[in-house]
């Protein structure tokens, strides 16, 4: 099948999340960057999400995940094949983040300055269960109001030294720094595990 070869043999697989609230950009963030047609779950929005789903600032929302999205991309130089999880953003989803969680080496967390408070739970659940991750402040329509060190502030992480990226989503080179910046923060971190 054209687009579905299998990676080097020599590869190694890492599975990454990405995580974030309802509308954040998740499913373009995976789409942009996958280098097969990704898999996804997305759904229409319908009557039946009135007063379930917060549509409050993504009013032009039609469709949303409601399982997961699935990419991959094979990093040549690095010999490393990520393969991305997109998790579903709304609150009746999240049950599933702990499956996806299984086997994940990290995550990249995307939030949206207009709705930082939707981007609390990815980040407790993160910090909670101990998985590394970069957090990525996706650039709606170009623009962002704050620095990465007032959205760091203002999400009150654990750990001043998680990354704090701007990115659009839309934007592979922003998209593929993103994910490089998280495999260099694991192997960061596993470096230092290894020197104490």
């Amino acid at each position: 099948m054209p687009g579905y070869d299998t990676p080097a043999a020599s590869a190694a697989p890492v599975k990454i999340l990405v995580a974030g609230g309802f509308g954040v950009g998740k499913t373009t963030f995976v789409e942009t960057i996958s280098e097969i047609e990704p898999l996804r779950t997305e759904e229409r929005l319908t009557a039946a999400g009135v007063g379930v789903d917060d549509l409050d600032g993504i009013e032009s929302k039609e469709v949303t995940t409601v399982a997961m999205d699935f990419g991959r991309l094979t990093l040549d130089d690095a010999g490393v094949v990520l393969y991305l999880f997109g998790t579903p953003g709304q609150e009746r989803f999240w049950f599933m983040w702990d499956d996806l969680l299984n086997g994940a080496l990290g995550a990249v967390v995307l939030v949206d300055t207009r709705r930082l408070d939707r981007s609390f739970p990815a980040v407790d659940f993160f910090e909670s269960r101990g998985l590394p991750f970069v957090v990525g402040a996706n650039c709606f329509h170009g623009e962002q109001s704050y620095t990465a060190e007032e959205i760091g502030a203002a999400l009150h992480l654990r750990d001043p030294r998680t990354p704090v990226l701007m990115l659009d989503a839309r934007e592979r080179g922003d998209v593929r720094g993103a994910l490089l910046a998280l495999l260099d923060s694991l192997i960061a971190a596993r470096t230092a595990g290894v020197g104490a």
